[in-house]
């Protein structure tokens, strides 16, 4: 009994130590999305000449933009099928063209307003994701749901860029915040869960960090539109 004990205790530890590992492993990579990010927008703004060819030039600029989502949906649909390497390369490709795109929203929002969004996003994506790691309960039952509330989010913002209303962009928004403050929660859950499950190595680990940078760039959107100072 007391060698069953034992190994029920080894296997309990030996859980929690790849649970450890990939969170950490993925936070590490988060951050460095988000440093290129922050960079890669840094450099677009002090380059004049390569902010007013994004801004002048919508064909350019929804180019860039499809070109974001076509790695997004090339390393989260062919992980399985891709090297750790060329994973790597593409989120980090990702997060630079990200920054790019993301410049714009210095030209429209004050630079105190996206500071302190910044850090009210942070607070609120560090809380939801430690809550997600540490709670006991199942949250598959929120992946329906806020999938589905993912899904409205995108209709309606895509009917609001030909209807152009400002209560609708606030609804929007408010909707958002609560859509992507549950998504960090549950996503950190499901990198817990797959950890447990025995999942390991850099792929998984780019994976889950594309997951939340995805969350912490969308809940800093939806902030920004909901609260942020316009210029």
């Amino acid at each position: 009994m007391n060698e069953l004990n034992q190994s029920y205790a080894r296997t309990a530890d030996q859980t929690v130590v790849r649970q450890n590992t990939l969170i950490r492993q993925v936070y590490a990579w988060m951050g460095a999305g988000l440093t290129v990010t922050a960079i890669m927008a840094l450099t677009t703004l002090s380059s004049p000449a390569i902010l007013n060819a994004i801004v002048g030039n919508r064909l350019l600029f929804f180019g860039l933009m499809i070109g974001e989502l076509a790695l997004v949906f090339t390393l989260s649909g062919a992980i399985n099928r891709l090297s750790a390497a060329t994973a790597t390369l593409i989120f980090i490709a990702y997060s630079a063209l990200n920054g790019v795109t993301l410049s714009v929203v210095a030209l429209v929002y004050t630079s105190n307003s996206i500071a302190s969004t910044f850090v009210v996003t942070a607070g609120m994506f560090g809380a939801m994701s430690v809550y997600g790691f540490v709670t006991k309960r199942d949250l598959t039952s929120w992946g329906s749901f806020l999938f589905m509330g993912l899904i409205g989010v995108v209709i309606a913002s895509v009917v609001n860029i030909f209807v152009g209303s400002s209560a609708v962009s606030w609804v929007i928004s408010a909707i958002g915040v609560v859509v992507f403050t549950g998504l960090t929660a549950y996503d950190t859950w499901k990198i817990k869960e797959m950890a447990a499950r025995g999942t390991e190595g850099r792929k998984p680990a780019i994976l889950g960090a594309l997951t939340l940078y995805l969350d912490f760039i969308n809940l800093f959107l939806m902030l920004l539109r909901f609260t942020g100072s316009r210029r």
